[in-house]
């Protein structure tokens, strides 16, 4: 398991059963030096609106090192400082970003984050566009692609919305090969895994 496992923190909710969601992945602590990250099995499929209102799908990922995650822009402590630690990895990537690899940030609050929303986030975080969708869509869209990928949640009356925190790393064939529980991970690991990925020759 990469980094110190769930942080507890007053937006996530943390339970035991998010991994023993159906169609939820184990978090995997990566490879030994000098062996292939494992492979979990293929990445979800989904089709959804990005932050500037065009169609987002999975297979726009193709042929990318793919990293998924779930935030809301509401959410006043965990969601922006993982945002802030990607994009902190984001700038370190240099050109390979967008060109070889590809962030997305899925949100769990659709009622309040529309396209035009999750783009002023994402410009106020820092996010380039070239290289990172913030994607939303119907409620019942929303909750169909975070079963799958094992990520929990609840919004709540007050409008808080619980929820366990998952990122994902998907190679350039689609398979997934790693998730990271909580944000307390390494971005030196984090980068690594991702140059690990990139490196990889794409299956024929």
């Amino acid at each position: 398991m990469h980094g110190a496992g769930l942080e507890r923190r007053s937006c996530i909710l943390v339970l035991a059963s998010a991994l023993l969601a159906p169609g939820a992945g184990l978090a995997h602590t990566g490879a030994v030096a000098g062996e292939r990250l494992p492979s979990i099995g293929p990445a979800p499929t989904f089709a959804l609106t990005r932050e500037t209102g065009a169609p987002f799908a999975a297979r726009d990922l193709d042929g990318k090192v793919a990293v998924v995650t779930f935030i809301y822009t509401s959410c006043g402590d965990v969601c922006p400082l993982l945002t802030q630690k990607l994009v902190d990895v984001q700038d370190r990537l240099g050109s390979a970003f967008g060109r070889e690899v590809f962030f997305v940030s899925i949100t769990l609050d659709p009622d309040i984050d529309r396209p035009d929303v999750l783009e002023g986030y994402g410009r106020g975080m820092g996010s380039d566009p070239g290289g990172w969708a913030y994607l939303t869509g119907t409620a019942e869209e929303i909750a169909a692609v975070a079963h799958a990928y094992g990520v929990v949640f609840e919004k709540r009356p007050d409008g808080e919305v619980v929820h366990s925190l998952l990122t994902s790393i998907s190679d350039r064939s689609g398979t997934m090969r790693v998730q990271y529980m909580g944000m307390a991970f390494d971005p030196d690991e984090f980068e690594h895994d991702l140059r690990d990925l990139m490196a990889e020759a794409v299956p024929p």
